[in-house]
């Protein structure tokens, strides 16, 4: 497409003709909530569902959804986009009126801007006593998205490669984890830790989604809005951006992580060629059918819990993935909230994905299983402060959620940046003390 030689604006107008949104007429009510149907027949239209699980477009499963959709909802035809840069495009798109009916919301998104781009769907006090993760998309006292599903933090693992360098139980500290993927390094040739460093994502909001694993506190990402220092010494982005530096720096990663592909880290996690990545128990599944496709035993996929304790126990926490909004410029805000309905609660979207379902009602997934039987204390986090973290952090332009800090870390642990850790972590400090006051914190 030419991105580089592109300006963002040009671009944004070339995405027009990419996709079509029914709501780019210019006659859609701004402030009409997107109500729950009552009546499925009294619904109808056509929607475009953005989406980041590409693989689920091209091999024909969301056409299969869609189809169960329609036997429900027949006078709705839906329509899926599935992008490989999600939260690049989507970003850009959303300068113009043209960003689907239905998207996840990017992770760039402020919280305060919420009412901005998307249709409320009804109040905080109402759908709290439904649906898990309210508070992260709660604006006012109105819920701006529902959570596809939920996400327990940690490393999936390929068991029987860890085995076969001697490692038997979790590990338990930094320094142990360390040590277990020098061993896997020595003992078996393989790679310890792969990065994804150039797909990038994975440097971003997998990593900050452990704020509150270290300290097992609900409140620890709330609590970075009244932080000077979110990586002073012992916190939570401290102690984890640190592990992240010394995997890289003593070569336990992949030897050129510019040239890392998301896709083909599955197979080879899978096939015991990689240890271990930091992700979300979502992933699991997805190792899981890629040890079979391999023909390897999709058992030998594991999850634990980063290698941090409080009091004896592991913990973990349970936050929200991407939330389901409904575009505010939508003509078919009916029709596109029908399929946020409908696919939450009916669709067995979460069980087949292994991933935690954002309806209350239903049990914790069978990939999280280990962490049920090894006691690993799974910890809720609040996003009730999120907007005045978001204001913050876009002050400082630093992105916690985002990738490109991270790749700044990784290229200073691998020496193709200059500077140190902690003069890393003091700029980090400074931009976030400095923003809070510009924030008016």
């Amino acid at each position: 497409m030419g991105k580089k030689a592109l300006s963002a604006a040009l671009l944004a107008t070339a995405m027009l003709t990419v996709a079509g949104c029914s709501g780019g007429s210019g006659n859609a009510d701004p402030n009409e909530t997107a109500v729950a149907p009552v009546n499925p027949d009294s619904v109808s239209g056509d929607i475009t569902v953005l989406t980041n699980r590409t693989d689920l477009v091209q091999d024909g499963t969301m056409k299969k959804y869609a189809a169960e959709f329609n036997k429900t909802y027949p006078d709705v035809k839906v329509e899926f986009e599935g992008i490989t840069d999600y939260e690049g495009e989507v970003k850009i798109r959303m300068n113009t009126e043209n960003y689907g009916d239905v998207l996840l919301i990017p992770s760039s998104v402020s919280k305060g801007d919420y009412p901005t781009f998307f249709a409320p769907l009804g109040s905080t006090g109402t759908m709290k006593d439904t649906y898990r993760f309210t508070d992260r998309t709660d604006v006012d006292g109105k819920v701006y998205g529902i959570a596809t599903f939920g996400t327990a933090n940690g490393f999936v693992y390929n068991k029987p490669l860890w085995k076969k360098a001697g490692i038997i139980d979790w590990p338990t500290t930094p320094e142990q984890f360390l040590d277990d993927l020098e061993k896997i390094r020595d003992e078996t040739g393989a790679t310890p830790y792969y990065t994804n460093f150039k797909d990038g994502w994975p440097l971003g909001d997998q990593w900050t989604n452990g704020v509150g694993s270290v300290s097992c506190d609900t409140q620890a990402s709330d609590k970075l809005a009244a932080m000077d220092e979110p990586w002073g010494k012992a916190t939570d982005l401290h102690m984890l951006d640190t592990l992240l530096h010394d995997i890289v720096d003593r070569e336990l990663s992949e030897k050129d992580p510019t040239t890392t592909n998301w896709e083909s880290s599955k197979t080879l996690l899978a096939k015991g060629e990689v240890g271990s990545m930091l992700l979300g128990n979502w992933s699991v599944s997805q190792m899981r059918a890629a040890a079979e496709k391999a023909g390897r035993n999709p058992d030998d996929i594991g999850f634990m819990p980063v290698p941090f304790q409080k009091n004896g126990q592991f913990c973990a926490t349970l936050v929200s993935d991407y939330q389901q909004a409904v575009n505010i410029h939508s003509d078919n805000k009916g029709a596109a909230r029908a399929w946020i309905d409908w696919f939450t609660e009916k669709s067995g979207y979460s069980a087949k994905e292994g991933v935690v379902s954002a309806l209350l009602k239903e049990p914790l997934p069978k990939t999280l299983r280990e962490y049920a039987d090894n006691d690993v204390k799974l910890v809720e986090r609040s996003e009730r402060k999120t907007a005045e973290v978001n204001a913050i952090d876009d002050a400082s332009e630093i992105g916690i959620n985002a990738q490109d800090y991270r790749r700044k870390l990784v290229d200073i642990a691998r020496g193709a940046q200059e500077g140190s850790l902690q003069d890393y972590f003091g700029e980090l400090n400074k931009r976030w003390s400095e923003a809070r006051r510009t924030a008016g914190s």
